[in-house]
């Protein structure tokens, strides 16, 4: 059994892999009998991710953090200095390479930020675009404009707006939704696959017919780099 953890940007997550599934747990009471190995990312700071890995070496646990490389099982990072992609985009580039094998691919994590990736059925990844996420976008309007007001209660959809707050946020949605559709020219591929993750990741996925949204592609990588890094390591 793993536990496999992702630090992102303002929460941590954390499941157990087992029988190529991925289960539930309770931080506060894992079953370390049971765990063989942790494996993480971390794209901010965590006290809790620290006192895990602390409980982990206290049961001599393994524990791998997940980095991005140039190449992995076949797939290849567009980025010439890799190190400057983020985990996050590498881990569900990752999953969507393993899930969706010799399938082009376009990745949407919607979360504070939304990142688009572009993924060729070859396994190479061509870049993509990292833009304001939902709330940050509707947010820096109304911070820093006089005029332009929110209402918590109104929902983003794909509709013109008829009063400001609608207007506010069915632009952001609007504006998403046409970068993800940019995308797709640099594939030229009729079959390509477009997958959904992260916070807003469903409200976007209901925008695209025959697209995919898993709220647990960025974990589901953490398991898939760790395979995929040790089958390289053994060669």
């Amino acid at each position: 059994m793993k536990l496999l953890i992702d630090v992102g940007n303002t929460s941590l997550k954390a499941k157990l892999w087992q029988n190529e599934q991925v289960q539930a747990c309770d931080l506060n009471n894992l079953p370390w009998h049971a765990i063989t190995h942790v494996i993480y990312a971390c794209v901010g700071r965590s006290e809790l991710l620290n006192a895990i890995l602390a409980q982990a070496a206290f049961n001599s646990i393994s524990c791998f953090e997940a980095k991005v490389t140039k190449t992995l099982g076949g797939l290849t990072c567009a980025y010439e200095q890799f190190n400057n992609l983020g985990i996050d985009r590498w881990l569900a580039l990752i999953a969507s390479f393993t899930l969706y094998p010799n399938k082009a691919c376009i990745v949407v994590d919607a979360g504070t930020a939304t990142t688009i990736d572009v993924l060729n059925c070859d396994g190479q990844h061509l870049g993509g675009w990292i833009l304001p996420g939902l709330d940050l976008m509707t947010r820096s309007l109304t911070q820093n404009t006089q005029r332009v007001f929110d209402d918590e209660n109104t929902p983003f959809t794909n509709q013109l707006g008829i009063n400001t707050p609608n207007g506010l946020k069915n632009g952001a949605l609007v504006a998403t939704i046409g970068a993800i559709n940019q995308a797709k020219p640099y594939l030229n591929d009729k079959n390509t696959q477009i997958i959904f993750a992260g916070g807003y990741g469903s409200l976007l996925q209901q925008q695209f017919k025959e697209s995919i949204f898993d709220p647990m592609l960025v974990i589901k990588g953490l398991n898939y780099w760790y395979e995929l890094d040790e089958n390289s390591n053994k060669l």
